[in-house]
């Protein structure tokens, strides 16, 4: 960590703190040669490996535009969207990797959709279950139709 006033790499840690709902830790500091006091934001970085093999920074925003467009034509706002998006970032930081691929992604998002509505879950499960069949979208509505009389 550089100084931004002297830029020296010594400095001690006065003080830590929890921000951004646990995500990222608030530390506050003083340099060592110059005795300024600073702070710094530090953040885990969350990367996803693409199929091509591109890895790339997460991105709630393309969460949330995958899966609108899975809400076309439903009662699915922009607020359900972003709250989706930030469940499906903190259960993917749960796992504590720091690399996920596109699929557990794709996996992460399934079960909160499911919850949003029923008909997006579908038309979103159908690219990441991997229907091909009609035999499969009936069996994946049976399941829906059971969950839903049992009240689940």
């Amino acid at each position: 960590m550089h100084c931004p006033f002297c830029h020296t790499t010594d400095s001690r840690v006065i003080d830590s703190r929890s921000s951004e709902e646990g995500s990222a830790i608030r530390r506050r500091r003083e340099c060592l040669s110059c005795h300024k006091r600073f702070t710094t934001l530090e953040t885990a970085m969350l990367t996803v490996a693409k199929r091509s093999g591109v890895v790339e920074p997460f991105s709630r925003q393309k969460v949330i535009n995958g899966v609108r467009k899975a809400c076309q034509g439903r009662p699915v706002g922009d607020d359900d969207l972003h709250v989706l998006a930030q469940r499906v970032e903190e259960r993917l930081r749960e796992t504590g990797k720091s690399q996920v691929d596109t699929q557990a992604i794709g996996r992460a998002i399934l079960p909160y959709l499911k919850e949003l509505d029923v008909v997006a879950y579908l038309r979103f499960a159908s690219v990441y279950s991997c229907y091909e069949t009609l035999e499969d979208f009936q069996r994946a509505i049976d399941e829906l139709r059971a969950e839903n009389e049992r009240g689940i």
